[in-house]
């Protein structure tokens, strides 16, 4: 079932890490365990595997990996997640699993691990990794129950993060003089002026397919364009003038768009990207390792980066995967190490070297990381604006995302009133939310 990695040359990355003889103290009473962890599937994690040899030969604890496609992940944690004993010693998971797990007390707090000066690193600098990520896939309990504030606690580190970032054809930009978008209104108009430049190119390619395509499209802009799907009160306000703008944006990108835009997931809209067939993307940093191969892509050397685009504010969107320690695991403070050692600034860069995404600013800005992708800085500067809440990681958010994918998908492709459509969407996020219980608490 699983697959133990022990041998993969790794001395240039042993250099980059200052990786000497195996290190005493901590790893000493854990030497000779083998620990089982569960990975997505996700070119993070094929980084991940690379790397994982340097800790055993570090630390003497060796690691079986048992990597899983997304979902089959998910229902295999369910299970094990369940057990008095699992098998699993550490686990990813994607940010909307946090508020679930968490929810039935199936992860470990993280905080009596760093209170413990046996296992915790004194030059961990948690202050480096980038607060969008670990507010939006680490904490819970605080504000809203799933961000920080005086009542939260971690639970995970992001690993495997992602945030949006536009990226543009560099060549056609400077074809017909055109400026690289800074705000919404100039990526909007250029994602339609630009198929009246190219005949046969479309603007912009965005995800569009019905269901969880389409809600993440259209969360892709409400934050930026200052909406929320939720006030304060866990009323809806989705269906604000914010959100009617964002359902605006996101049809004007997709009637602009490269042919069979419509129908466009994650995967059909890159490669329209990568195939030349539009001008512009804007989506998840994963993407950015594809471009510039030319094994996958016909526009290698020709891609420019640039954050996310303003609205009325910045709001650049945050998740991905997550590295936590289940309450079942069988070796939590080795469980604990390894997860240390992977989000350390040392093997934080060897992972990005080998094409992961760091969760570390210090990565980002770093000139061997930068050297080999020159698009990591600008990276590091969108992330300083990444927005934890654009999307409410709460139970009942899964039934809602559904509803909500379906809704813009009949704005897109049946022209429904966007006005109407999020109002009556409202409704029923109202009626999820009162049947979850989000109304019976009234002092």
């Amino acid at each position: 079932m699983f697959k133990v990695f022990t041998s993969v040359a790794l001395a240039a990355m042993v250099l980059a890490g200052g990786g000497g003889s195996a290190q005493a103290g901590p790893y000493d009473a854990h030497k000779g365990k083998t620990l089982v962890v569960n990975f997505p599937a996700h070119p993070h994690y094929d980084a991940v595997v690379k790397v994982l040899p340097e800790f055993t030969r570090q630390t003497g604890i060796k690691v079986e990996v048992d990597q899983l496609e997304y979902l089959k992940m998910r229902e295999k944690q369910t299970l094990e997640l369940t057990k008095a004993r699992g098998d699993y010693d550490l686990i990813g998971y994607v940010v909307f699993s946090k508020a679930d797990y968490v929810f039935a007390d199936q992860l470990e707090n993280l905080a009596r691990f760093f209170m413990n000066p046996l296992l915790s690193d004194p030059a961990y600098d948690a202050a480096d990794i980038i607060p969008g990520y670990l507010q939006n896939i680490g904490v819970a309990g605080g504000e809203k129950g799933y961000l920080p504030g005086p009542t939260g606690s971690l639970f995970g580190i992001p690993f495997g993060a992602e945030t949006s970032i536009l990226g543009y054809r560099k060549d056609i930009f400077e074809k017909h003089g055109l400026k690289v978008p800074e705000t919404y209104d100039e990526m909007l108009d250029l994602a339609c002026r630009i198929p009246k430049l190219e005949p046969g190119m479309g603007g912009l390619a965005s995800r569009a397919a019905s269901g969880q395509h389409a809600a993440h499209a259209f969360l892709l802009h409400l934050a930026p364009l200052g909406g929320r799907v939720f006030d304060g009160q866990w009323n809806p306000i989705i269906n604000n003038e914010a959100g009617v703008k964002a359902a605006q944006a996101l049809k004007t990108i997709v009637d602009c768009g490269p042919e069979g835009a419509k129908t466009f997931g994650f995967a059909e809209a890159g490669t329209a990207f990568l195939q030349g067939k539009t001008a512009m993307f804007l989506d998840s940093t994963v993407f950015a390792g594809q471009v510039d191969d030319p094994t996958k892509s016909r526009i290698a050397g020709k891609v420019g980066w640039a954050i996310h685009p303003k609205g009325v504010r910045y709001g650049s969107q945050t998740g991905g995967f997550g590295v936590a320690i289940p309450r079942n695991a069988k070796n939590k403070e080795a469980a604990f190490l390894l997860m240390q050692w992977l989000t350390s600034k040392k093997a934080d860069k060897l992972i990005a070297l080998q094409g992961g995404n760091p969760i570390r600013f210090s990565t980002h800005a770093d000139a061997d990381v930068n050297a080999r992708y020159p698009y990591m800085k600008t990276f590091g500067e969108a992330l300083k604006q990444a927005d934890p809440d654009w999307r409410p990681i709460i139970p009942p958010w899964g039934k809602i995302n559904n509803d909500l994918g379906t809704t813009v998908s009949k704005i897109l492709t049946e022209n429904a009133d966007i006005k109407q459509s999020l109002d009556g969407l409202a409704g029923r996020i109202k009626t999820t939310m009162k049947e979850a219980g989000y109304e019976t608490f009234k002092p």
